[in-house]
């Protein structure tokens, strides 16, 4: 089990990172959640010796200090984490937002749903990144 990468969340809206924790749980997720509120504070947390790198990066736009574009600019420029799958999981609805997001190498772009059960369903497309509980299974 400690083999298991984290997720790396980085959102300033604590309501979302709330959100997402309970969904991870609720979905059984076993990677730990780690959340960063801004792209500065993602950075350096990669960056600080003996943090596991995450096996997916969710990644919102509209934040202070370094907003998401800027953090994947960033991102991008070091060998050891330019290959990390990043997610886009954020508000904007804006077309270039998206188009932006895409030439920078994201591998997905969700948008953040107001109801629950919608978040739900649309986190279920990033099973293949994470670790889940096994189901138990019955025999009859």
């Amino acid at each position: 089990m400690n083999n298991i990468q984290p997720i790396l969340l980085i959102e300033d809206d604590q309501v979302d990172i709330m959100t997402v924790k309970r969904g991870f749980k609720e979905l059984g997720v076993l990677n730990a959640l780690i959340a960063t509120y801004d792209g500065e504070e993602a950075l350096h947390y990669l960056k600080s010796p003996g943090q596991g790198l995450p096996c997916v990066i969710l990644l919102d736009i509209n934040m202070p200090k370094m907003n998401g574009h800027e953090f994947l600019t960033h991102l991008k420029q070091h060998a050891e984490f330019k290959n990390i799958p990043v997610i886009m999981l954020t508000s904007s609805k804006e077309q270039q937002d998206v188009d932006d997001s895409f030439e920078q190498g994201i591998a997905g772009y969700i948008l953040k749903p107001v109801d629950y059960q919608r978040f739900l369903t649309s986190i279920q497309v990033l099973e293949p990144f994470w670790t889940l509980k096994a189901q138990a299974s019955f025999s009859s």
